[in-house]
């Protein structure tokens, strides 16, 4: 399944402050402040807790999101492939217009979802689909409201 807009390649890293200065030396960057994020995440083995320091860097219209785990109840971020590099490739993701449609579409496509967080609501839903079988990552989908949207930063 390859829909939505891809706006953005996202990296685990050991060391986010490194990563940044990283692209800081590479690219104007502006001011970039990562947050903690902790959350409890649907997996196809139940709810899993998934803490994260993540950080957004946009360069042009493609952002670069930087991803140091803490906790990994999933494995999900655990499974990526080390390249020995400060950076370690993870996934893209994709906005999506409208999420009813788009997640009845999962259900007809061949690629498993191995995580997702779409509570009534929410400014932001997400899910994964494993693409590690046709492409070699994941793919990530996201659907956000426009207020979120201009909030992450995304170009008009």
């Amino acid at each position: 399944m390859m829909t939505g807009h891809h706006y953005q390649n996202a990296y685990i890293c050991d060391d986010i402050d490194a990563a940044i200065a990283a692209f800081r030396q590479r690219a104007d960057i502006g001011d970039v402040r990562p947050f903690d994020v902790e959350q409890m995440l649907w997996t196809p083995a139940g709810m899993k807790r998934v803490a994260s320091r993540l950080a957004f860097i946009w360069i042009g219209d493609l952002q670069y999101e930087l991803i140091q785990v803490v906790a990994d109840d999933s494995g999900l971020y655990a499974n990526f492939a080390d390249n020995g590099g400060l950076l370690h490739f993870h996934h893209v993701c994709m906005r999506v217009p409208e999420w009813e449609p788009f997640r009845a579409a999962v259900s007809q496509q061949d690629l498993p979802v191995v995580l997702e967080r779409a509570n009534e609501g929410d400014q932001l839903k997400f899910l994964y689909l494993d693409g590690r079988s046709f492409c070699g990552h994941y793919l990530e989908y996201v659907w956000m409201t426009d207020e979120m949207w201009a909030r992450l930063g995304g170009p008009a």
